[in-house]
């Protein structure tokens, strides 16, 4: 143990000395001296041994830690695959393409493989500009798309204030406001960009009839609708893709996160048969070294092969109920601080009364062996997002450290209003 715990410090000093001093600082300072060592399913455990957390920002995990299935899948494609030549043809990413144009909704035909969520998203704003010959681009308040470029710039403007100047082009509106959309868009809109559940915005769910009016905003103006699904699509909902609950087909499905299997970067952008228009001028507009690698894509095939087993889906809407059942309760005996719970399958928000309460409970979980960040752009948030093969047992796990820390919660907020009276 005590050599473990030298490799930890020495892990620690090496990650403010050569990757970044400031998030070493800011960790240290919370108390959460965390290096991940050993993992696996929805458990890391510290790289000296001493705690285990379960993890629930869980985006990338959607199969836990080191998935079996994708791991040997990986293993078996580095015997006789590597990355590929992204200037060639890939019998790999045929197939994968293949599969994604089987399960995806509607007449999403084609997709384009990249390394990350951010990119993709970058591809699908380009394609919606170069296809209808247009530079507007419509996103939601709070909104987080990535942080590359033209991601970036469909983001909150939090992530690109201190970048230089705003990429032209693009305005938000509040999400779930569809007349604030109509007002928005106009005969110069490329494309109308919505996470089908915002994430770092709060897990905020549409009113029923949202996407289906924004199909209709968008067709009637000649704008693309982009959907991105980086985190809630591939099964976090309890359905396969989160937007086939409103019954839409989007133009352009982004995916990323949970396509790697958490064992290699993946992401894709998926759509309509229509747009190929554009890339047909020039099939080279966009080539990513590292996108679409051979290896990955047997990975993803995995990953797809996994989540569409007959008891997946039904797996995770079983524990969502779970969750449901039990943040009911918890709602009820801790009303001074939890306000709301807004959740699809395991991809769930829990409002609370103040922005400070997100921070709090966030440290007061991982004190109790819970990973769970706050939202971002809505702090009063906290987000859940377990591993979608969290067990029942883990889940009561999760739901005994929540009962646990919101009296801490509870107590910091008291304390700070005394001390404002005072």
């Amino acid at each position: 143990m005590a050599e473990a715990q030298r490799d930890k410090q020495e892990a620690i000093r090496d990650f403010a000395d050569y990757v970044s001093p400031s998030k070493a600082k800011l960790y240290l300072d919370m108390g959460f001296d965390f290096v991940p060592g050993r993992r696996e399913g929805s458990r890391v455990w510290d790289l000296d041994g001493s705690r285990s957390f379960i993890n629930c920002h869980a985006s990338v995990f959607n199969l836990g830690y080191r998935p079996p299935r994708m791991v040997a899948a990986l293993k078996e494609a580095l015997e006789r695959l590597d990355i590929g030549d992204y200037v060639l043809m890939s019998e790999a990413r045929a197939a994968l393409a293949r599969r994604l144009a089987e399960l995806t909704p509607g007449d999403i035909t084609y997709s384009m493989f990249l390394p990350c969520g951010s990119e993709a998203v970058d591809v699908a704003i380009k394609l919606a500009r170069g296809y209808t010959g247009r530079p507007g681009v419509v996103s939601a308040v709070g909104a987080y798309h990535g942080l590359t470029g033209l991601a970036m710039a469909a983001g909150d403007p939090h992530y690109r204030e201190r970048c230089g100047p705003v990429t032209p082009g693009f305005s938000q509106v509040p999400f779930g406001d569809v007349e604030a959309v109509a007002s928005a868009v106009d005969g110069s809109t490329a494309a109308v960009i919505m996470e089908t559940i915002p994430s770092t915005a709060g897990i905020l769910i549409p009113p029923p009839d949202y996407f289906p009016r924004l199909r209709d905003v968008c067709d009637r103006a000649g704008a693309l609708l982009i959907i991105d699904e980086v985190q809630a699509g591939l099964g976090r909902t309890g359905r396969l893709w989160a937007i086939d609950e409103w019954g839409v087909v989007p133009d352009v499905l982004v995916l990323g996160k949970a396509m790697s299997g958490g064992v290699y970067p993946m992401s894709a952008t998926c759509y309509r048969r229509k747009l190929q228009a554009f890339f047909d001028v020039d099939p080279f507009v966009h080539v990513s070294t590292f996108g679409g690698a051979d290896v990955g894509c047997a990975v993803a095939m995995a990953m797809l092969d996994e989540i569409t087993e007959p008891a997946f889906l039904s797996h995770v809407n079983e524990m969502a109920h779970r969750f449901e059942d039990g943040l009911a309760r918890l709602r009820e005996r801790h009303a001074n601080v939890v306000v709301e719970v807004r959740q699809r399958g395991l991809m769930i928000g829990l409002e609370m009364v103040s922005s400070s309460c997100g921070p709090l409970l966030t440290q007061g979980l991982a004190r109790r062996g819970v990973l769970a960040l706050f939202a971002n752009n809505r702090p009063s948030t906290l987000m859940i997002k377990p591993p979608l093969i969290i067990t029942a047992e883990e889940v009561d796990e999760v739901l005994g450290a929540l009962d646990q820390a919101l009296p801490g919660v509870a107590g910091a907020l008291t304390a700070a209003k005394a001390s404002e009276t005072g």
